[in-house]
């Protein structure tokens, strides 16, 4: 091949790689939060205090027509990753869907719609310790997909798989879930999922729910079960009510009820309320659990008041 040759295929490869991949665009988000938790004589809390702090990276760019985006949060409370959080990769088709990997910090439709219920701070089940320990919540890990589709209509969809990891889960995983939006203030949704994380130990999972959101107040309720093979099923009921007082302060009250045959009810309830001003955040709740984890007469209260500044 003689000289012109070769200058004439360097030139048309190059101007087909730059018409397939586009500039980047990054931006950078953070946010430090400042949290106090108090109350429950039961629970070890140190001085009360904790300090998080992750600020976020994303880079987005088109590729061949969709868009992919690459993030990345940095978390320096987290020791375990070392100070690397929540990175994952999508590939943005349009009309027809998002797919993504979660390396690390995704979420499954269950795992992220496991108490949806309105509230202006932490679920009635939060804060006290041992409280949550029988959440209906599927499964969640690293190494995750993720396919979310949304039509005009305002009905949308959630697939999300994992698969089988010796240290996290015996059998692999999948979910699915779908949302309703289609008429303004109203949002309905179900989803389902087999979990397995120890071979012979399988649950199946689901959840339903519905709020509803006029003026200042959204209202909400959510019925979850857990049908286990070699453990006492599970049932689930959270109502929860919030009202925006003005742009910045917003109240709200919420109860829970987790169910397990043959032991007795708990029964969780909080009342929260949140207040912004400017790049500052304030949310204080105060809970009561009765029959911590369904074990009799273990009764607690506690509170907690959150800090954050966003940046």
């Amino acid at each position: 091949m003689n000289k012109y040759k070769k200058i004439g295929l360097t030139a048309l490869a190059g101007s087909l790689v730059a018409g397939s991949v586009s500039a980047a665009e990054m931006s950078v988000s953070g946010s430090a939060t400042m949290t106090y938790t108090g109350g429950d004589e039961k629970a070890t809390h140190g001085n009360g205090w904790v300090l998080s702090d992750a600020v976020a990276f994303s880079a987005s760019g088109d590729v061949n027509d969709f868009t992919v985006t690459y993030s990345v949060e940095l978390d320096g409370a987290d020791t375990s990753t070392g100070g690397v959080d929540n990175y994952s990769i999508a590939m943005d088709f349009g009309d027809a869907g998002v797919l993504r990997f979660d390396g690390h910090g995704g979420s499954t439709f269950l795992s992220g719609n496991d108490d949806v219920m309105p509230t202006a701070s932490e679920e009635p089940w939060d804060v006290i310790t041992g409280a949550d320990t029988g959440i209906v919540n599927g499964h969640s890990g690293n190494n995750a997909w993720r396919y979310d589709y949304s039509h005009e209509s305002g009905l949308n969809l959630t697939l999300t798989y994992l698969n089988a990891d010796d240290d996290v889960n015996d059998v692999s995983y999948s979910d699915y879930g779908v949302t309703y939006t289609g008429m303004e203030g109203l949002t309905v949704g179900y989803g389902t999922g087999d979990v397995e994380v120890t071979t012979g130990t399988k649950s199946d999972e689901s959840t339903l729910f519905a709020k509803y959101a006029i003026g200042g107040a959204t209202v909400g309720i959510q019925k979850s079960e857990q049908d286990n093979e070699t453990s006492s099923d599970v049932e689930s009921t959270g109502i929860g009510i919030s009202y925006a007082v003005n742009d910045d302060l917003t109240v709200s009250y919420g109860s829970h009820t987790l169910e397990k045959v043959g032991s007795d009810d708990q029964e969780s309830m909080a009342i929260g309320a949140s207040y912004t001003i400017g790049s500052l955040g304030v949310a204080v709740s105060m809970h009561t659990v009765d029959n911590v984890n369904n074990t009799s007469s273990d009764d607690r209260e506690g509170y907690q008041m959150v800090l954050t500044f966003a940046f």
